[in-house]
């Protein structure tokens, strides 16, 4: 692996309101991602079945999870490389490591789970009802129409992270929107309170919960696993701290060619470097606790507000039609008027969490490759381009197959489990990266890295209880 260049830290432009919309846009990414699943499917069966004192599970692990996330952005903001880059230097076989990581991502991510979910939704909005075991094929259809939107939308823009932000804004204040206005306008003050003191406490947990959907549910209350990791991959490409220095994954519709370098740069502790670096992770902790992790939060709040209202408690909310149980129960309780709408904000829900993965797996994918193999850098002319749509284009050819192969919420519960043994594993590895690869003064403090282990522990747990 190439070693670091030397270069001072680009200045990030003074801290303020305006210049942190103009700054953040990974956490915005991430978001759009964790506004998925968990709120739209795994929060509410979770919920639905074990009752509102689970949801304090939703504010531990989204408070460590916003740790998790500052402390790898720690190691990118300073080198400009992904945080995979990171794992693979400290290794004394980069390619194992490296692989090891793309295994974690394909039994996590690799399947187009979301776009199926989703489908469910877009169905029940075309033809008024919840689909059936005899519309297996016409959901095949759906689903692969929402899996192949995403392809085409990622293929449009500048860079693929510009692209992902801007449709990530739109898909996030849409969704939002929404939520508040139903919460607001018809769910009963009680609910509310339950709910909200759900939020700091953990009800007794034992043998007889489903740990599969437990676990699923404690990874997925933020983004969980691979999907978290990724945004050190869209940090880069958006030009966080050293990432202006390296360069950026370009759309194949882009005139321009954005070279990306395989290895990073490491700045000089001067006094004005040191100035931006604390600037730099202003920008950094506000983005993560004020976007992404309150909005987690919130967001996981209001759709199981919304569950604890209106679905009967100990509903069964799996099956095919697991994507357009909310808008079945909202429109039984409420009237049909917001059957259409509850069942587009659904499918935005799950749509905006398959984009962002669909772009993940062939983006980690060839950072990792594009970063241990000059061969491969030579073969393809030095455009990593051509490596990463060959891999969203194997992606895409394999989600067609993978549509049919099991039921989607069934995909999805897997994922989120193998998302809780990600987070227990990077937490850990994370601190030693930033430990032995960073110089001293961009260390985080022993407080921190007693958190990530806990987040690690945290994580675990769930992973220790599904096992026996």
């Amino acid at each position: 692996m190439e070693q670091w260049r030397s270069s001072d830290l680009p200045v990030p432009p003074p801290f303020g309101f305006r210049n942190f919309f103009r700054i953040v846009g990974p956490g915005t990414i991430l978001l759009a991602t964790s506004i998925g699943s968990g709120e739209w499917l795994i929060g509410p069966a979770s919920i639905v079945r074990y009752g509102a004192a689970l949801l304090g599970i939703v504010t531990v692990s989204v408070t460590l999870q916003v740790i998790f996330n500052i402390e790898m952005m720690r190691y990118t903001v300073a080198t400009g490389e992904p945080i995979f880059t990171g794992f693979m230097r400290l290794a004394r076989r980069p390619w194992i490591a490296g692989g090891i990581y793309i295994i974690f991502a394909i039994l996590h991510i690799g399947w187009p789970a979301f776009a199926a979910t989703s489908a469910s939704a877009l169905f029940a909005a075309v033809n008024g009802r919840l689909p059936e075991i005899a519309d297996s094929q016409a959901l095949y259809y759906y689903a692969l129409f929402t899996f192949l939107l995403a392809f085409v939308i990622l293929i449009s823009g500048k860079t693929i992270e510009r692209t992902l932000e801007a449709a990530s804004w739109i898909m996030v204040a849409l969704i939002f929107a929404f939520l508040l206005i139903v919460n607001v306008a018809f769910v009963p003050l009680p609910v509310w309170w339950t709910s909200a003191k759900g939020l700091f406490f953990i009800g007794k947990m034992g043998s007889a919960y489903d740990w599969t959907l437990i676990g699923g549910f404690a990874a997925y209350a933020g983004a969980g696993g691979v999907a978290n990791l990724m945004m050190t991959n869209w940090a880069r490409d958006k030009g966080y701290g050293m990432g202006a220095n390296v360069g950026a994954i370009s759309a194949i519709g882009s005139t321009s060619r954005i070279k990306l370098s395989p290895a990073g740069c490491i700045f000089p502790m001067t006094s004005s470097n040191m100035t931006s670096w604390k600037r730099w992770m202003q920008y950094v902790h506000a983005e993560q606790i004020a976007v992404w992790g309150f909005c987690c939060i919130l967001g996981m709040f209001l759709t199981v507000n919304m569950a604890v209202a209106f679905v009967p408690a100990g509903a069964d909310l799996t099956g095919l039609a697991a994507g357009a149980y909310q808008a079945e129960y909202l429109s039984r309780a409420v009237g049909p008027s917001l059957w259409v709408l509850t069942l587009m904000n659904g499918f935005w829900i799950l749509f905006s969490t398959q984009l962002a993965l669909m772009d993940g797996l062939p983006r980690l994918t060839a950072d990792i490759i594009w970063t241990a193999s000059p061969r491969i850098r030579v073969w393809l002319g030095d455009d990593v381009r051509k490596l990463y749509y060959g891999l969203l284009v194997l992606f895409v050819l394999w989600g067609t197959i993978a549509l049919k192969l099991a039921q989607p919420l069934t995909l999805i519960l897997i994922g989120a489990n193998v998302a809780g043994l990600i987070l227990t594993v990077a937490a850990v590895h994370i601190i030693l990266v930033n430990r032995r690869l960073l110089p001293e003064p961009l260390h985080a403090s022993r407080f921190r890295e007693v958190l990530m282990l806990g987040a690690s522990l945290f994580f675990g747990f769930f992973v220790v209880m599904n096992l026996l």
